[in-house]
């Protein structure tokens, strides 16, 4: 979905007239200032994403009504000649939408979404597939059950959001903030993760297949029940508690395992483990058995005696 101001003002101002909707009614559903929706409708502003549902809500729209890649022919069907329903306008043979209803059909699949706003939102689990996004905030918000597919998503900040249960699949993460995000039981496939910063984040049953993981900034993160397999690892930091994790026909390059208790934790078939780098690094007796296995260098391990 690419947001043009010019192209949304054009579509408040046809969706509004379509409603009886006057500048002044609209402003006043929305919290603002006429003078504002005017703005809109010249293009000379752009109201947030979150406006932008609520727009949907009062004029009767999908919110991807206001996408440039919007089918035309579409409108007409969606904006029926108006009529009165509890003194607010709504499109003929439309039930009037309830506060629950709002926002369920979003669809935001196969768009382009640049510096977009989407902080605290919730239910967005299967609306972003094959899309570009870029520079977006997805701070605090519910994305639990996320299910996304060939997406490109590049320096946006999910900080503090839910993505547990999600499925990232063949797609690409560069330069994202996921600090403290929850990623319980999601699985990661096919994708390219780079240059994140997952510092807090819980990946607890979390599970990394056939992919790459690069250059990611691993501080304080929960590694429990955590699963890498197939996977080209490299320039990576593993710290802190590492428990009952899975390491499997993996490809290691400049990683490091830092000051980590590594319990119970099954190693098979890893390339180039032997340069694995452990320092100050305590483990049990399985987990010395597969590091042992694997040809790893044990300098740098200490042995927990039960």
């Amino acid at each position: 979905m690419m947001l043009n101001s010019k192209s949304i003002g054009n579509k408040i101002a046809e969706a509004r007239k379509k409603t009886n909707l006057s500048q002044a009614e609209l402003a006043q559903q929305v919290s603002i200032s006429p003078q504002a929706v005017g703005k809109w409708e010249r293009g000379e502003s752009l109201p947030d994403i979150m406006t932008l549902n609520r727009l949907a809500e009062i004029l009767a729209v999908d919110l991807n009504y206001f996408s440039e890649s919007f089918q035309r022919g579409t409108v007409d069907t969606m904006l029926y000649e108006s009529v009165e329903a509890d003194g607010q306008a709504y499109p003929a043979d439309r039930e009037p939408k309830s506060e629950n209803q709002a926002g369920r059909s979003w669809d935001m699949s196969k768009g382009n979404w640049e510096n977009a706003d989407f902080s605290g939102l919730k239910n967005l689990s299967e609306q972003f597939s094959s899309s570009n996004i870029k520079n977006c905030k997805f701070t605090n918000a519910d994305l639990s059950g996320l299910i996304l597919g060939k997406n490109n998503i590049e320096l946006c900040d999910f900080s503090y959001s839910d993505l547990k249960s999600s499925r990232i699949q063949s797609s690409n993460l560069l330069k994202n903030q996921f600090d403290h995000c929850s990623f319980i039981d999601t699985d990661f496939s096919r994708s390219n993760i780079g240059k994140c910063n997952f510092s807090g984040a819980d990946f607890t049953g979390a599970r990394f297949d056939t992919g790459c993981f690069e250059s990611n900034e691993m501080t304080n993160t929960v590694l429990k029940r955590t699963s890498f397999k197939n996977t080209g690892i490299s320039d990576v930091i593993f710290e802190g508690r590492i428990e009952d994790c899975h390491f499997e026909g993996c490809g290691f390059y400049k990683v490091k395992f830092q000051g980590a208790i590594i319990l119970n934790t099954f190693f098979k078939y890893n390339r180039k483990f032997k340069k694995v780098e452990f320092s100050d690094c305590k483990v049990d007796r399985l987990t010395y058995a597969f590091l042992k296995n694997n040809e790893a260098n044990l300098t740098g391990i200490t042995l927990i005696e039960e």
